[in-house]
């Protein structure tokens, strides 16, 4: 099936019909099929152009073009390509669309879209922060890791302390609690 290439006017607008004809009481599986794509294709569109009016794509289109291609990183890799070449050392070399090549980098990116990203909505950049710090936070101390047989990585803990005689100060001069949680 031939892929048709969009231009985002042309998102906008489809996505505007589909608006129009679920206002008008038609299920959204009928709208989508009214634009001809599928269902996933509408909510992808609605997710990245939802809320953009046609106005504010054309400014994108232009601010884009403005902006032009970003070579930072290209002037990057060559100077650390340089540095390593100086010293000796070969890198290892990933091939372009060889995600199974770097498994764990490609399994967290696609945890962090899945379980944050596309679940969340960021205002702010002080809001995106908070929020993917939180998430980071749960990811590498609560949340089960199927690679450790479904174990949070750092599960809460009890240590209990050394039982002490009865009203006898400890090393620091105040009395032993009974237990101590941990992070």
């Amino acid at each position: 099936m031939a892929r048709n290439h969009h231009k985002p006017e042309e998102i906008v607008a489809k996505l505007r019909q589909v608006e129009v004809l679920v206002g008008q009481g038609k299920p959204v599986a009928e709208g989508v099929r009214a634009i001809g794509v599928t269902e996933a294709t509408y909510y992808r569109w609605r997710a990245e152009y939802g809320g953009l009016k046609l106005d504010q794509v054309r400014r994108l289109k232009v601010l884009e073009q403005e902006n032009g291609p970003d070579n930072e990183p290209e002037f990057v890799a060559l100077a650390v390509k340089g540095w390593i070449t100086g010293v000796g050392a070969k890198t290892a070399y990933i091939e372009p669309g060889s995600p199974w090549e770097n498994g764990y980098v490609e399994s967290f990116n696609g945890k962090l879209r899945d379980e944050l990203l596309n679940m969340e909505v960021f205002n702010t950049l002080l809001e995106a922060k908070i929020l993917i710090e939180q998430w980071r936070v749960h990811y590498n101390t609560v949340r089960p890791h199927s690679s450790l047989g479904y174990r949070p990585p750092a599960p809460e803990v009890i240590m209990l302390s050394t039982p002490m005689p009865p009203g006898r100060p400890g090393p620091t001069g105040s009395l032993p609690p009974s237990a101590t949680m941990l992070h």
